[in-house]
């Protein structure tokens, strides 16, 4: 468990608060973790974000009618810090019965809470039920792997060494799998989530990409520590010219978490699936 995560509130009972209270937001350095990867905060060969969508987004108008939306928010992956994720919704929670003068008012106090967690600039957009709904649900691009005849016996640790690769061969594809899970660090509860590989480099061979991926089954992290590992390896194997990994995991607790990682500067999507 990251030590920081035993003084947090997940995992333990908590007070619901009502009204607003900024303090409730609980932050975990990132640095131990990518300590575990071999990385530091100068070090990191990805560039990306972390998208929080939260489906439990209310507040009081000022005439006290309430209102619900659907809140966006993006973390930038070199951040000292995650928000660890109940403290997040407790927070959320203490917007329930705050008024805000207007939307404006709404995501300007959001940004400055969380930015002050993360340690650095986080993206803050609320939007409405019916602009959400409009877009729908979205595929992952490419390749699904799932339907591949695989032998498993391995679901406690990621095991990188069965990735293989055909280094003759250099192809650009996209691939993707619905097999992806974890469990939480702290409470042990399952995370359940989508994972997609797009990439310019030596041709991964499909079969060994699955069985990695089944690997992280039983396997205890944070899902941007899980998107990392993945793209860390995925590296070393591959050695590509251009690699970007990304995953949608289910929401728990009104939140879903979305770690996207990549060697490119690019305008990353936001888009539901279908199990979100």
């Amino acid at each position: 468990m990251h030590p920081a995560a035993e003084r947090s509130p997940l995992g333990k009972s908590s007070e619901y608060i009502a009204t607003y209270t900024p303090s409730l937001l609980f932050p975990i350095p990132r640095t131990a973790k990518w300590a575990e990867l071999g990385l530091t905060a100068e070090t990191l060969p990805y560039k990306g974000v972390d998208f929080w969508n939260c489906f439990e987004l209310s507040w009081l108008l000022p005439s006290g009618k309430p209102v619900v939306a659907i809140g966006e928010f993006t973390i930038p992956a070199d951040s000292p810090n995650i928000i660890e994720s109940k403290s997040f919704k407790l927070y959320l929670n203490s917007l329930n019965q705050t008024p805000f003068a207007d939307t404006a008012s709404l995501e300007s106090t959001l940004a400055k809470d969380l930015s002050a967690a993360a340690g650095k600039p986080v993206g803050v957009r609320i939007r409405s039920l019916k602009d959400v709904g409009a877009e729908g649900v979205v595929a992952l691009p490419g390749v699904c792997i799932d339907d591949l005849d695989i032998s498993v016996s391995n679901y406690e640790h990621p095991r990188p060494e069965l990735l293989r690769c055909d280094e003759s061969r250099i192809v650009e594809e996209s691939v993707h799998s619905h097999l992806l899970k974890s469990n939480c660090p702290v409470t042990s509860q399952p995370d359940w989530g989508s994972v997609a590989v797009e990439y310019r480099g030596a041709a991964l061979d499909h079969a060994s990409l699955l069985e990695y991926i089944v690997s992280f089954r039983q396997h205890s992290d944070f899902h941007e520590q899980c998107v990392e590992r993945i793209f860390l390896d995925l590296q070393r194997l591959l050695k590509p010219e251009k690699l970007t990994v990304y995953a949608r995991y289910v929401r728990r607790g009104g939140l879903d978490i979305n770690p996207y990682r990549s060697t490119e500067t690019v305008q990353l999507p936001n888009h539901r699936l279908v199990r979100q």
